[in-house]
């Protein structure tokens, strides 16, 4: 099967597989808690992602990244559990990253979630376009059993296990960004709110280095 190697991930493709930039993680360390608050086919979720992609290429070792996902809790709804803000396909969007998280390491599914935001908020959600930037960032759907949980109940019950971890932190927009448990930024129809430290970033990896520093003193 063809596909496209995306402009933004050829410098970490090399022969087929993707290249680590990242340095080892020393296990004698604390990582920062980085959460962002999204919902999968949000423009503002989107940005904020693009904005942590530069952050991450800087600190990621220092980092312990996670995404939780805003939606309510319908019980009434067969396929999910769950109505997204932006559809179902949201929601089928939201299972694909959240069942890729739990099968790779970071520096696998951080490309991947990137790659999904590139092809552009109208895609995500489809099966094809899940399946191919699976491939792009060099990952088995099948056999890394992406598949069974997208397909099976595992997925849902992520995406409602997501949706009550957002509730519980108190977020409620997208995208949300909290460090080390305090909440830094929103992005909020483009514009960035409550940031007090700054929205670059620039801003950003200081934040992570100052909370590095203290967890790591």
């Amino acid at each position: 099967m063809q596909f496209l190697l995306l402009p933004f991930l050829a410098p970490l493709v090399l022969a087929g597989h993707v290249q680590h930039p990242f340095a080892s993680q020393d296990a004698n360390v604390t990582l920062v808690p980085v959460t962002l608050g999204v919902m999968s086919r949000c423009p503002d979720a989107a940005l904020c992602e693009s904005v942590f992609d530069d952050v991450l290429n800087k600190v990621m070792s220092k980092v312990e990244l996670s995404l939780t996902f805003i939606g309510q809790l319908n019980d009434s709804d067969e396929t999910y559990g769950v109505t997204c803000k932006h559809g179902p396909q949201e929601c089928a969007g939201n299972i694909h990253e959240l069942c890729m998280i739990s099968r790779v390491p970071q520096t696998k599914w951080w490309p991947y979630v990137i790659c999904l935001n590139f092809m552009g908020k109208d895609k995500i959600g489809l099966g094809e376009t899940a399946k191919r930037c699976a491939e792009v960032v060099s990952v088995d759907w099948v056999e890394s059993g992406i598949e069974a949980c997208v397909d099976g109940l595992e997925g849902s019950d992520l995406l409602r296990e997501s949706v009550r971890n957002t509730t519980a932190l108190g977020i409620e927009k997208s995208c949300t960004i909290l460090i080390n448990g305090v909440t830094r930024c929103i992005v909020d129809d483009g514009r960035w709110l409550q940031c007090d430290y700054g929205h670059t970033s620039a801003d950003f990896v200081a934040m992570i280095n100052k909370e590095y520093a203290k967890l790591n003193p």
